[in-house]
C-alpha cells in the first residue's frame, strides 16, 4: 500500500460553530492521537481526504508542521443524507508497527447448484499487519461450497506478514439453503375440493 500525502492544518477553535466553519471551506476537522502523546486537533482538505479514503485503511503521509507523521484512519463519520466526510480520527504509526485493522473480504467462485446464498457474517477480518503493508482486501474462493458450508478465518489464505486476530475458528461465510417457495394461498385448497 502507498502512502497519501496530505497536508494538514493544527487548529486551535473547537465546537460545533468552529466545525461548521472549516466544513464552509471544504476541510474536515479531525483529531490525530497514538503513542501516548496528547490528541492533536487537525483540520484537511476535504477532497484529498475523501480521495485517499476511497482505499480502506489508507495510510496517510501528513504533512504537519513541517514534520511528515504517518497515520491510519480509526473512525469516519459521514454526513448521512449527503455522504461527506464530517469529522476523521486518525491513529498516529510508525514504519514497522505491527496495528490491528479489519481487511475487507472478497469472493470468487460459483456455489455449488442449488439457488444457495452466500451469507457474509464478517465483512472484514480482523487482522495484525505491519502499518505500512496493510492488504486492501482479502479474496477467498467458495468455488463449489453447498448448503451448510462455511468458510472459517483460518481457511483465508493470508499475505506475508499479516496474522489473524480473532480466533481462527471465526465463521467469516456461510452458504445457507435455498428456502423452497410457499403456495400461494387457494391453491392447495382447489385440489382439494375436487
Amino acid at each position: 500500500m502507498s502512502e497519501v500525502k496530505i497536508s494538514a492544518e493544527t487548529r486551535s477553535e473547537f465546537g460545533k460553530g468552529a466545525a461548521r466553519r472549516v466544513r464552509r471551506e471544504n476541510k474536515v476537522p479531525g483529531v490525530l492521537y497514538g503513542h501516548g502523546a496528547d490528541p492533536v486537533h487537525v483540520t484537511l482538505p476535504g477532497h484529498d481526504l475523501m480521495m485517499a479514503l476511497k482505499t480502506s485503511n489508507a495510510l496517510l503521509a501528513l504533512q504537519l508542521d513541517g514534520k511528515t507523521e504517518l497515520a491510519i484512519p480509526k473512525a469516519v463519520q459521514r454526513d448521512p443524507l449527503k455522504g461527506f466526510i464530517v469529522h476523521v480520527d486518525l491513529l498516529l504509526v510508525n514504519r514497522g508497527e505491527q496495528v490491528n485493522v479489519e481487511i475487507p473480504v472478497q469472493t470468487e467462485g460459483e456455489l455449488a447448484a442449488g439457488g444457495n446464498l452466500l451469507e457474509h457474517v464478517l465483512n472484514a477480518l480482523p487482522v495484525e499487519a505491519e502499518a505500512t503493508h496493510i492488504p486492501e482486501s482479502l479474496t477467498v474462493s467458495v468455488e463449489g461450497l453447498g448448503a451448510g458450508d462455511s468458510v472459517l478465518a483460518k481457511d483465508i489464505p493470508l499475505p506475508k506478514g499479516v496474522t489473524l486476530a480473532v480466533e481462527a475458528d471465526t465463521v467469516v461465510l456461510q452458504v445457507l439453503a435455498a428456502q423452497a417457495e410457499e403456495p400461494a394461498a387457494g391453491e392447495g385448497d382447489e385440489a382439494t375440493e375436487a
